[in-house]
Formats: C-alpha cells, sequence, structure tokens
C-alpha cells in the first residue's frame, strides 16, 4: 500500500522539509506553473514527505475517505463532504465537482457540456446560483485523463488558461480526472467522468506537488463512491424493471379469455406463448350482441412491453364494440380509428375476426392478417380461406366490411395464427423456417386422427418449437375451431 513506500531517509542532522521543492518553472517566461500530461494521476506516495506528522495527517485523511466511501449509504452527502475536505486540505476558496454530461445524471447546473454537481465554498457553505469555474482546464482534463495544477503571475497567465480564470482574478486552480475502470480489452483502462476542482484568489496560494497528489489520490476514492453508487442504482432499477416485467406478464396472462363450453355446436381452443415477458399477440371470444361466437387474433408489430400495452387496449376496445355493435366491420372500422390516435409511427395492428353462428355461418374479416386454414371433413383437404385488407393504424379514416363469407359443416375445422408459428427457424438451419408447408401437413394428420381442437393446438405448436429446438423470435398464437 502506498503508507509502505516513503522516501529514503534524510541524512543525519538534515532538517525535515515541510513542503517537497516547488516544480521548475518555464525558465524566463513569466508562465504559470502547471503540471500535466497523458501519464496519468500522479502515484499517490508523491504526497510522503518525510514528516511524520504530516505524512500522518495525509494517511489518516485518505483512510477516512476509503472508511466513508465503504460505508456511504447516501451519495450526496459523500460528495459533498469529499468535497469539504479537499478545499481544508488544499487551502483553496472553492472546490467544485464537475461532471461530464454522459455521466451527470439529474444534476441541474450545467456549463459547456459540463455539469456542476457540487459547489462549495471555504468553510462547508454550498454556493448557489450561476458558478463560474476554468471550463479549458477542465476539459483539457477531461480530454487527456491526466491532472493540471497552475499558478497564476500575471494578467496573461490567467488569459492563457483561460477567460473565467482572468475574470474570476484567481490565483491558483488545481484539477484531478475523476475516472474508473472499463474493463476493456482486459487491462486496467480508465475513463474520465468529471474532475475534482479547486480554486484561489489569496495572493500566495500556489498548489504544490503534495497537493496535488493528495488531491488525485481523494479522485479516486470519489471515482469509487461514484461508480459505486451507479452500480447500485443499476441494481435497484434492474429489479424494478424485472419486477414490471413479472406483474405485466402475469396480468397479460389474466387478460386470455377462458375457453369457451357452453356455446352450441362448437369446439374451440386458444394457445399463446410470448417471445418475451410479454407478447404482442392476443386472441379472444366474444359473445357478439347478435348471439354470434367472435374468435379473434391480433398481432401488433414487435413484441415486449410496449406492443403489450397495445395489445391491451386493441383487445379491450374491440370486446367493447363487438357487444353492442351489430356488424363485424363496423366494430373494426371503430377500433383502427381508436388505434390511428393512440399507435406510434410504423406500429400497426393484424386482425383476424371470425364471427360464427350455431349453424356453421361464419363471417370474416381479415385486416392484413395470415390467412386461416381450413380442413374439410368431407373431402380430408385443406383450403385456404382468401380475404385480406389493410392492417389496424395505418390509414385512419379507413372503412372494413366482413369480406369473406363461408359455412362450416360437421366436422370442419378452423386454424387461425400468427407469423410466429410458421416463421420458427430451424435448430439445424436458422435460415429454414417452419413454413406453411409443414404446418398444412401436421394440421391435416392430426384432423385426420380425430384430435381435439386443444390437442390440435398444442402438437402444432409442439411441433414447430421442436422444429426450432425451443426457440422462437416471435410471438406464437393460434386458435383451433371446430363444428361439432
Amino acid at each position: 500500500m502506498f503508507w509502505n513506500r516513503k522516501k529514503a531517509p534524510p541524512k543525519p542532522g538534515a532538517p525535515l522539509p515541510a513542503t517537497p521543492p516547488p516544480l521548475p518553472r518555464t525558465s524566463g517566461s513569466g508562465r504559470s506553473n502547471s503540471s500535466g500530461g497523458n501519464s496519468g494521476p500522479p502515484s499517490s506516495v508523491q504526497f510522503l514527505t518525510g514528516d511524520s506528522d504530516l505524512d500522518r495527517r495525509s494517511v489518516e485523511v485518505l483512510l477516512e475517505a476509503i472508511a466513508r466511501v465503504s460505508e456511504a449509504r447516501n451519495i450526496d452527502e459523500l460528495l459533498i463532504d469529499i468535497v469539504d475536505r479537499s478545499i481544508e486540505i488544499a487551502g483553496a476558496e472553492r472546490g467544485l465537482l464537475i461532471l461530464a454530461d454522459s455521466s451527470a445524471g439529474d444534476s441541474s447546473r450545467g456549463e459547456g457540456g459540463l455539469t456542476l454537481r457540487v459547489a462549495r465554498g471555504k468553510g462547508g457553505e454550498t454556493i448557489a446560483g450561476d458558478t463560474r469555474f476554468s471550463t479549458s482546464i477542465v476539459k483539457r482534463v477531461l480530454d487527456q485523463d491526466s491532472p493540471v495544477k497552475a499558478t497564476v503571475q500575471s494578467d496573461s497567465d490567467a488569459l492563457e488558461l483561460g477567460r473565467s480564470v482572468f475574470d474570476l482574478k484567481l490565483r491558483a486552480v488545481m484539477c484531478v480526472p475523476l475516472s474508473a475502470p472499463t474493463n476493456q480489452g482486459g487491462g486496467d483502462e480508465r475513463a474520465a467522468r468529471g474532475v475534482l476542482y479547486v480554486d484561489s484568489k489569496a495572493a500566495t496560494r500556489e498548489f504544490s506537488a503534495r497537493d496535488l497528489s493528495l488531491f488525485a489520490a481523494l479522485s479516486q476514492h470519489i471515482s469509487i463512491a461514484l461508480e459505486n453508487a451507479r452500480l447500485h442504482l443499476h441494481s435497484i432499477e434492474k429489479t424494478r424493471l424485472e419486477h414490471s416485467f413479472e406483474l405485466a406478464s402475469a396480468i397479460q396472462r389474466g387478460l386470455m379469455p377462458p375457453i369457451p363450453r357452453d356455446v352450441s355446436s362448437l369446439e374451440v381452443h386458444g394457445w399463446y406463448r410470448p417471445a418475451e415477458r410479454t407478447s404482442g399477440d392476443f386472441f379472444d371470444f366474444v359473445k357478439t350482441v347478435d348471439k354470434r361466437l367472435a374468435v379473434i387474433v391480433g398481432d401488433v408489430t414487435g413484441h415486449g412491453m410496449g406492443p403489450a400495452l397495445i395489445t391491451a387496449a386493441a383487445q379491450a376496445s374491440l370486446r367493447s364494440f363487438l357487444r353492442v355493435v351489430p356488424d363485424v366491420g363496423t366494430a373494426v372500422t371503430m377500433l383502427n380509428q381508436d388505434l390511428s390516435e393512440r399507435v406510434e409511427p410504423g406500429m400497426f395492428v393484424t386482425l383476424l375476426v371470425c364471427a360464427i353462428r350455431a349453424d356453421g355461418d361464419c363471417q370474416i374479416l381479415n385486416a392484413g392478417h395470415h390467412e386461416p386454414l381450413l380442413w374439410r371433413k368431407a373431402s380430408g383437404t385443406i383450403e385456404t380461406v382468401n380475404c385480406s385488407g389493410v392492417a389496424l393504424g395505418i390509414v385512419p379514416d379507413g372503412t372494413y366490411v366482413s369480406d369473406g363469407h363461408l359455412n362450416l359443416g360437421t366436422g370442419d375445422l378452423m386454424l387461425a395464427y400468427t407469423d410466429g408459428l410458421i416463421e420458427a427457424a430451424s435448430i439445424e438451419n436458422r435460415e429454414e423456417l417452419y413454413g406453411e408447408e409443414r404446418l398444412r401437413a401436421e394440421f391435416s394428420r392430426l384432423c385426420l386422427e380425430g384430435a381435439s381442437t386443444e390437442v390440435i393446438a398444442k402438437k402444432l405448436a409442439e411441433d414447430a418449437l421442436s422444429f426450432s429446438g425451443g426457440a422462437h423470435d416471435d410471438d406464437i398464437t393460434l386458435v383451433v375451431l371446430r363444428r361439432t
């Protein structure tokens, strides 16, 4: 550790220096005495002078900072305390903690792409209002990730360091980077996130090499505190999001309708699996105002939380419209007008509605959805129900009508599904999709076996997921209905 690496002891009888010798000034120029470059922060051992009392106090300052960082629960109080200690140690008049905008959090004051997180004066007072500082020095430290100390001896020195140094009549400025390991490339790389800055107008004040070294050591502990706070907040946010997704998933599962058991002459079953915690697909069974059963399958573009919210809104609205409006086309037109006012550009909803009577009469409205498959018991063949229209949310004033009409015979089965089913990719070749041909073959086989709608739905889903090794990039939803 740094306190074990002291300088060689002085010769017997030689006085112990109170402070290290000052850094050499630029010869004959009268310019500011500054240190900085690309070599990184000065070694923490440089503040050890050989003066036992002074060195003990320096080590105590750092040990106290380490303890505060490890025990801190309130990051704002910790940062204020460290800035106050920095002012006291350096004998400065002001101390500032300045962050780059990318890591500034919710701080409120900014200047030149920088955000002032803490501004304190000598005596532990908070500096309010517009606080000026040398942005040129701060940006230099951020750009080079290297400390700077400067002593101003003339107006030209001040102007060279920045207009604010001249206007504020600053005598001494010291600034060190706040940096944290990036863990990129396996090395101990560091990326500047902000700076610790002090200055003074006192004519006799000049920051020493020891001041800079101790100041740099303090900045490293501030970096640790900021990183710990960031990781803590990230952990809290991750836990909160996990809880939100679990809650949303549970709510969406609750919105999926129960399978109707009291519908005369019909047997239906629905199945779905989201690609993420929540789904952009939905199915529903609604008894319309004119005593038909509306079988609905919908698909909102994308998957995840955003589409799931649109899904819930579309499902609820359509269910309400179908219970008061006898014409399916009118109900879907109202839903389109409603969604067009809510969804963002580029987002749309495909929808298939089949309104079926007990005698097998079926009206179909297709708004940009996959065409359903119909298995005829009499012939043992599969037909594609040809009907199509524009997806919802694209044309705000679009009018929708029931564009398909057919009659289901006894034992006939219909399959409606979303594209996640046929777009499941092969586990052996991700370019090969499950496809409609495989779906038709498996659907036909299960129908010929006389399987129930529940078994058919589950077996079709299992076949597609077996083909893809259980992976699917999109939500999968399907509904099977049979006239009994």
